[in-house]
């Protein structure tokens, strides 16, 4: 019997598959989103008439609230109960969905993308919650390398199935989907997943913590996109620059202090915990750039249609089908060490040769092998960290431990969508000037590479080699 007061489910037996099933669509929804938007953007653009700020804002709406409330929305679960605030997430995500769908303008569009975040920020974290209350610790990590594997596959295939939507259908129908998906899932979660908490969760909920982080990450973002238009030392990026720092300052300030933190910063105690946290936010942030622009380049730069756009990317779907699962049972077997390393260096190695992509040049020769390294860095990384932050913590922080994972992804590649065009020197103008565009792609590119490198040397310096264990 475990400390929740349910007998470990053993993840080969029926009910263990319902469950796997059900946490791996239930978070397939919320990582749908984050890649399937990005090749259904010129096609936003055109019909809502939104210049490449107002598209940034789609991205990076729902990544806002996403990234700043998943913390909470694993305190939630822990304490709350775990399939309960799964189910919420799930149902508050698929009624944005709807919403996204009928949105007249762009500015309804961001406030719908908004509400989805939150959805997202609640299922999300009590999606892997699930797995470690529930599942036996044998099976974990193997449960965690399918979830990842499942999970990821989910969002490499959004692109080509976002693309032919937009060109069969409409971009509307990218966020229908989600309706029957939503459906489906509470009502396998209220008959299959059983309900496990933190049993010495008490006190208040840490609410400042979350006004704090949710207004930092929306301060940093508008002053990152503002800046592009009206330049670093507006008044007004300025200000929101410094209200951003100040927010998230005193929310370091006020988990300190909390007796209730949403945030327990002695989780990152543990050096195996902090430097996958590190390494993850190297990795998800070339991806989250390398997402958002590599659809856009494709079709702006290099005439591809949307659903060509979307197809460019499925060597990505077949090497993280192939590979991810076993990556992670590697990691399972010598350690993560190697594993991140490599997979973080051939992430960096994949965005390099796609910076070399020029007008004009075709796929198999120039696009084609930048993108089958990427998705062997991809695979080789995704289940793997994961494993290591979830290991690396004890198992009433599971809620609180699979939130910060999740924060640390989202935040990085919310930052990225928010700075890169700023980097690369892309205004709103240039966003219809294929040659200005495919510039502005190299140089954002280049930069990603050099980040995800950053999280190779990461991984070798700061992740130890033994073989995954949970923390008591």
């Amino acid at each position: 019997m475990s400390s929740n007061g349910i007998e470990p489910i053993p993840l080969a037996s029926a009910r263990g598959r319902w469950v796997l099933a059900v946490t791996v669509l239930g978070s397939a929804i919320a990582l749908l989103e984050t890649t399937v938007i990005n090749v259904s953007l010129p096609a936003i653009g055109r019909d809502l008439d939104a210049d490449l700020a107002g598209l940034q804002w789609v991205v990076s709406g729902y990544l806002v609230t996403l990234a700043s409330l998943i913390l909470l929305g694993g305190a939630l679960s822990d304490r709350f109960g775990r399939r309960r605030i799964f189910e919420l997430g799930v149902i508050g995500f698929t009624i944005a969905s709807l919403t996204c769908a009928l949105s007249p303008t762009v500015e309804v569009l961001i406030a719908a993308r908004l509400a989805q975040g939150i959805g997202g920020a609640l299922l999300t974290p009590g999606s892997l919650a699930i797995i470690e209350g529930t599942f036996r610790r044998e099976d974990r990590a193997r449960a965690i390398g399918s979830w990842s594997a499942l999970g990821g596959i989910a969002a490499a295939v959004g692109p080509l199935l976002g693309g032919w939507l937009v060109d069969a259908v409409s971009w509307r129908a990218i966020f229908l989907l989600n309706l029957p998906i939503g459906i489906v899932v509470i009502w396998a979660s209220r008959r299959h997943v059983p309900e496990t908490r933190d049993e010495e969760q008490s006190g208040r909920l840490d609410v400042l913590g979350s006004i704090l982080v949710t207004g930092g990450l929306a301060g940093l973002t508008f002053a990152l996109i503002r800046a592009s238009e009206r330049g670093v030392a507006s008044p007004e990026v300025v200000a929101a620059a410094v209200v951003a720092v100040l927010a998230l300052a005193l929310f370091v300030v006020v988990e300190r202090r909390s007796a209730n933190p949403m945030l327990p910063l002695e989780i990152f105690r543990s050096r195996q915990f902090t430097g996958a946290n590190l390494v993850t936010f190297a990795v998800y942030a070339a991806l989250g750039g390398v997402s958002f622009l590599l659809a856009v380049f494709l079709q702006i730069s290099l005439g591809y249609s949307a659903v060509q756009a979307g197809a460019a990317t499925l060597p990505v779907t077949a090497l993280m089908l192939a590979l991810a699962s076993r990556m992670g049972a590697l990691a399972q077997r010598i350690g993560p060490r190697i594993p991140l390393t490599v997979g973080s260096l051939l992430l960096a190695a994949g965005t390099a040769l796609m910076s070399g992509i020029d007008i004009g040049d075709s796929y198999v020769t120039s696009v084609l092998p930048g993108v089958v390294v990427f998705g062997l860095g991809l695979a080789s990384v995704v289940a793997p960290v994961t494993a290591t932050v979830l290991a690396a913590a004890a198992d009433r922080h599971a809620g609180v431990a699979s939130g910060v994972s999740n924060a640390v992804a989202r935040t990085a590649a919310l930052m990225a969508v928010a700075a890169l065009p700023l980097i690369a020197g892309l205004s709103s103008s240039d966003y219809h000037d294929p040659e200005v565009f495919a510039d502005g792609f190299d140089t954002a590119m280049l930069v990603m590479a050099a980040l995800a490198a950053v999280g190779g040397v990461l991984a070798f310096v700061t992740i130890r080699e033994n073989i995954l264990e949970q923390s008591e």
